[in-house]
């Protein structure tokens, strides 16, 4: 198995909502974005950065501290939000070199299907809660740079060249 080739910005595919993935078998491709994610190194990977337009995404938020506890994410949904936010600044395997500060929910409750199709549901906070938030951001066509305003957007990108 191979790793894929990471989508950059500006790339359009970036800023499009992904379709459901529904009954489609999708555990090879989850297990070469688990691998693309962690030789790039990241700590989460959605479908449409890897050029898939469906709603996936995989994520490992302990595996640079410790084990790997990979987890896949079929057609997921955020269906409670706290009102406590935190701001901190994401960086994007997309986007690379570039820290963004964004505002989110300190917690969030989730419905989803792992990639055997069986159903989950459960309560993230922390980073945990954020990365899942980044990478919903991501199968609704959102990135970062999309949680600023114009003038904070253009003085980040002043003079930023992803290649």
């Amino acid at each position: 198995m191979s790793g894929l080739p990471i989508v950059l910005w500006p790339d359009a595919r970036l800023s499009k909502n992904c379709a459901p993935v529904g009954d489609a078998d999708i555990q090879a491709l989850a297990a070469q974005m688990l691998e693309t994610m962690y030789a790039a190194p990241g700590r989460g990977l959605a479908g449409p950065q890897v050029g898939d337009m469906r709603r996936l995404f995989v994520m490992d938020v302990t595996w640079k501290e410790g084990e790997r506890t990979p987890m896949v994410f079929v057609d997921p949904s955020i269906f409670a939000r706290s009102a406590e936010t935190v701001e901190m600044e994401e960086g994007c395997l997309s986007i690379p070199d570039l820290m963004v500060p964004v505002t989110r929910p300190r917690e969030i409750s989730v419905t989803w299907r792992d990639e055997t199709g069986a159903a989950q549901s459960a309560d993230f906070d922390g980073f945990a809660a954020r990365c899942i938030q980044h990478e919903i951001d991501h199968l609704d066509g959102v990135v970062t740079l999309d949680h600023l305003d114009t003038a904070a957007r253009a003085a980040l990108l002043e003079g930023y060249d992803p290649e």
